[in-house]
């Protein structure tokens, strides 16, 4: 399959995430993202995209485009209320230690971007991932129960809904 062929969906990712963070859409800025996406399309897709249909299918993008929505507003926003509150709490009620919480999922893709979620999120960073246990290792502020049923349904299980839709 062509080069080009596979950087379609790159491009298109990149044009779309550049002119949302730039937040202009002036003809200067719609060239400059459309050539800046167009290189790193090209230059990165045999390294990123294996199943062009896969990637250019377009209920993974609106899936991505509906997580992306619920990160940044639901989870950081429920994560940084959390993490302020202890913050001005009078006794800073924190209980950090480093859990064990399992993950289902198995491609590489998946396993990145739930390990990002986490780690993005305040509260929660990924110091470890084991791959043949399928278990990150996650620093957690406030540990509710070290059991895995209780990190997964607090830490991952949002993320990974969301996640296999898009890229499973």
């Amino acid at each position: 399959m062509s080069r080009l062929v596979r950087a379609i969906p790159i491009i298109v990712l990149a044009y779309v995430v550049y002119i949302v963070f730039s937040g202009s859409v002036s003809t200067y800025d719609l060239v400059l993202g459309f050539v800046v996406a167009l290189l790193s399309g090209y230059l990165t897709s045999n390294l990123l995209v294996s199943d062009v249909r896969k990637a250019l299918n377009i209920r993974r993008f609106i899936w991505l485009i509906i997580y992306g929505i619920y990160y940044l507003t639901i989870a950081e926003f429920k994560a940084h209320s959390d993490v302020i509150r202890r913050i001005l709490h009078p006794r800073m009620p924190i209980n950090p230690g480093i859990v064990r919480t399992p993950y289902n999922v198995v491609n590489d893709y998946s396993i990145v971007a739930i390990a990002n979620s986490i780690t993005n999120t305040p509260g929660t960073v990924v110091v470890h991932l084991d791959e043949g246990k399928k278990i990150y290792y996650v620093h957690w502020i406030y540990v509710k129960a070290p059991d895995p049923k209780t990190t997964y349904d607090n830490i991952v299980k949002d993320f990974e809904r969301y996640v296999k839709k898009i890229f499973e």
